[in-house]
């Protein structure tokens, strides 16, 4: 029985989800060798907003970057132990709101713990977030570093996720039977 092969990555929506802070988004695009950026930020929270309207603002900001850009995979940070359960809360709200969105678009959602995702993209997990900025601008060749902090961890998520899918296709190029011709 054959293997099923994975699906060529084509654009990856990376969201890094902020508890209080801006959550940072990035589009990546990739052709299986290269990488670049089709679209970054980050959204704060209006002042003022209740917690619904936050989330509200959010689940609007995503839905809409599925709509423009048909990425073909959403990757999101991970939920992590925070120190104050109030934040880990809030955090995983705006995580809910992310995946909430990318289900109304069937589009499918990978997740990734913060160690995991400086160790893919700069090389350890536990590179600061300056040694991550300047490991994404050289992978996505920037000009200049990625600003703010909030999206350039976005891009990091999506890098993370194109690399991690290119290892997959790997694995299951190996472990695939060879033609006997």
């Amino acid at each position: 029985m054959a293997r099923p092969q994975p699906r060529p990555l084509g654009r990856v929506l990376g969201i890094d989800p902020a508890a209080a802070g801006a959550t940072g988004f990035a589009v990546i695009e990739t052709d299986g060798r290269d990488c670049r950026v089709l679209h970054y930020g980050a959204a704060k929270p209006l002042r003022g907003a209740s917690p619904a309207g936050r989330l509200a603002g959010i689940h609007k900001l995503v839905a809409k970057l599925l709509q423009d850009f048909s990425p073909d995979a959403v990757a999101v940070e991970s939920s992590f132990a925070a120190l104050n359960v109030r934040s880990a809360l809030l955090l995983a709200e705006v995580r809910g709101v992310v995946l909430l969105a990318a289900a109304q678009s069937q589009v499918p959602v990978e997740s990734y713990s913060p160690r995991e995702i400086k160790a893919k993209v700069a090389g350890s997990g536990q590179a600061s977030k300056q040694q991550v900025q300047v490991m994404v601008r050289s992978q996505l060749q920037m000009k200049e570093l990625p600003q703010p902090h909030d999206a350039a961890d976005a891009m990091a998520v999506a890098l993370c996720h194109i690399h991690s899918q290119r290892v997959r296709a790997r694995m299951v190029r190996a472990l695939s039977p060879r033609d006997a011709s």
